[in-house]
């Protein structure tokens, strides 16, 4: 089962959360206020829609994770893919590499990644 999806703003949430937690609703509205500028009120609407998807868990105030951050990337980079490159993991990485000037550490990284 895939990630379930996480929009710009929340990843932006997600992002905090992930960092800080478990950590209480309290302390995370101060955090999301301090480095996203919302609201105790935005945060709580945010904190309740992801729970309700599946992306986290608030019990007795306490908000933990229920999906990583490498699984809402991949399930991003799967919607990408299939999007834009019509599934095709080959192309993707075609583009990927065409426009972007890797390094050759980063190649033999990408090369040690394929062969596994």
């Amino acid at each position: 089962m895939s990630a379930p999806k996480v929009f710009e703003s929340e990843y932006r949430f997600c992002l905090i959360l992930w960092e800080h937690e478990p950590i209480s609703s309290r302390e995370l509205s101060l955090l999301c206020k301090e480095k996203l500028g919302w609201s105790k009120t935005t945060t709580y609407t945010v904190i309740k829609r992801l729970s309700d998807r599946g992306v986290l868990k608030n019990e007795n105030t306490v908000v933990t994770s229920l999906v990583s951050k490498e699984e809402v990337q991949a399930a991003e980079i799967d919607e990408l893919v299939e999007k834009k490159f019509e599934g095709s993991l080959p192309a993707f990485i075609a583009a990927f590499a065409k426009h972007k000037n890797l390094s050759d550490k980063e190649l033999e990284e990408i090369r040690r990644i394929i062969e596994k």
